[in-house]
């Protein structure tokens, strides 16, 4: 384990998903100082970035969840201060945590993705209604892990909605309901890992029932049938690879009932809590969470 040097595991921060983050680093920190790497903790909340270099960090494994970790702030800085880290680069990471740009980018790749409206506090409530259906999504741009986010059922409720998520950020979008299964896919260097098949209660997989419930069943094997499984695994890497993604990272799909896949967004610093998919799927591979964390490292860089 000598071959990773000093290992800072970047865990908590200030974003809205704080609490998720602390969860999965420091799951990930026990991980590798299991295996013998000399991990350390380290929250940019509480210590400055710069301190990485000064206290002789070689690598940075993040377990940041949400803007400040995953969103190509704290990868610029490690660019600057010459020490590898896992997941995807700046410009990846960036657009991956932007659903809108996500959804540009996907559409003119020909990448299927429901469709969307971004709104504003003058937005013509009815108008987003009847254009995209009902029920609807409403969710803040640059948010994860469900935060701010509302399925709108009523075009009476968009209002109220549109307020929760602007108050997550100043970019909201709401997304038209795909009816389907839902479903998340890994990806761990050049490889796809095994579907997760997600139900939640009342198709409701939010924040709560994302992390603090045993309420939400998980399928992995996925159940699915193995050739469209393996469609799934190519749109996933297709999805990952026009928007830049490397490493490891996970993107979520809806299945409808006549097979037809919606990709809704791109995770590139997924959660690694109890809860968490990637390990989840990892283990259906045939790795194990400590293996898992150790590839992931492996694969830090930069540039």
């Amino acid at each position: 384990m000598k071959q990773f040097g000093k290992v800072a595991v970047l865990m908590g921060g200030a974003s809205a998903e704080r609490e998720v983050s602390l969860m999965s680093g420091r799951a990930v920190l026990a991980a590798l100082q299991s295996r013998g790497v000399d991990a350390h903790a380290f929250d940019p909340a509480e210590t400055d970035l710069h301190a990485l270099k000064e206290q002789g960090f070689d690598r940075a494994f993040i377990a940041m969840h949400g803007r400040g970790g995953e969103d190509g702030t704290v990868q610029g800085m490690l660019e600057m201060l010459g020490i590898p880290y896992t997941g995807s680069g700046v410009m990846a990471s960036a657009l991956s945590m932007d659903k809108w740009r996500t959804k540009m980018v996907w559409l003119a790749a020909g990448l299927p993705t429901p469709r969307f409206a971004i709104l504003e506090s003058s937005t013509d409530w009815d108008a987003v209604a009847t254009d995209l259906g009902l029920p609807i999504f409403v969710k803040p741009v640059h948010e994860g892990s469900s935060m701010g986010a509302t399925k709108v059922t009523e075009a009476s409720q968009l209002p109220a909605a549109y307020e929760l998520a602007a108050r997550y950020d100043t970019l909201v979008i709401a997304e038209e309901f795909i009816d389907g299964q839902e479903l998340t896919v890994p990806f761990l260097g050049d490889a796809v890992l095994p579907v997760v098949r997600i139900v939640a209660p009342d198709g409701n997989y939010d924040y709560q029932h994302k992390y603090f419930t045993d309420d939400t069943q998980y399928f992995c094997p996925s159940q699915l049938p193995a050739a469209q499984e393996t469609e799934l695994q190519a749109l996933i890497a297709k999805a990952a690879q026009v928007l830049g993604c490397r490493g490891w990272g996970r993107g979520d799909v809806m299945l409808t009932s006549d097979g037809k896949p919606y990709l809704l967004e791109m995770n590139t610093a997924p959660g690694m809590t109890n809860h968490s998919l990637v390990p989840m799927s990892a283990r259906v591979a045939g790795l194990s969470f400590e293996d898992l964390c150790l590839r992931i490292l492996e694969m830090a860089r930069l540039g």
